[in-house]
């Protein structure tokens, strides 16, 4: 894909990984719509890096909002063809805490963010892309989900959010066969730990004690 011809809608935008690409986009040649909520920093970096960037409110999990959010970004640059999926929450607990279950209320909340709304995102924007001209090698666009390393190695405390990520992952391969025939391609990349503020968001222990695991997992 040619960057200088690239608009990307980046859920997330606002903060953490999704700032990051936006901003990685845009360095190289591309135009970005940051799609996060009105608390966040989304407004700020988009004018921060000026014209090849416009900040639209919308929460992932409202169907009106990100449609909405889709229309404005096409407006705005009049076409998408890439969409990044960043944005995502995480929740930590236990599955018997001092003896007591898990409250569902969390566990749901995760699952709606970074698995519904992954796929809200990805049915509004694939139904815009299918709209572009092809490229010459019929291309129309590409969806880049954002999965973690807990998809597949979920440690103490993580039920809610590997059960998310797992679900983005595993979703992506059917996603990917639904959309070949429109020239639209769908993958998933699992980080690793990074210094985001939702991991920062944690207090010591447990941040030291995740990463001690990810990175040296006893028996």
């Amino acid at each position: 894909m040619d960057m200088q011809k690239t608009v990307a809608v980046v859920t997330g935008g606002g903060s953490g990984l999704g700032e990051g690409t936006s901003r990685a986009l845009i360095a190289r040649g591309a135009r970005v719509a940051i799609l996060d909520l009105g608390r966040s920093r989304g407004a700020e970096i988009a004018q921060e890096l000026g014209d090849t960037a416009v900040f639209v409110e919308a929460d992932v999990t409202d169907e009106d909002h990100t449609a909405a959010a889709i229309d404005t970004a096409v407006a705005t640059f009049g076409v998408i063809n890439a969409l990044v999926n960043c944005a995502g929450i995480a929740t930590a607990g236990r599955t018997l805490g001092k003896g007591a279950p898990l409250d569902l209320g969390p566990f749901k909340r995760t699952i709606e963010v970074n698995l519904i709304g992954t796929f809200n995102a990805i049915r509004l924007a694939a139904a815009q892309m299918v709209k572009n001209e092809p490229s010459p090698d019929g291309e129309r666009g590409v969806i880049i989900n954002t999965a973690s390393v807990a998809a597949f190695d979920g440690q103490i405390g993580q039920a809610a959010y590997s059960a998310s990520k797992g679900g983005v992952v595993g979703m992506t391969l059917p996603i990917a066969r639904d959309l070949s025939r429109t020239g639209i391609r769908c993958c998933t990349n699992a980080p690793r730990i990074c210094e985001t503020p939702m991991l920062m968001g944690l207090p010591d222990p447990p941040r030291q004690s995740l990463a001690a695991s990810l990175h040296s997992p006893q028996r």
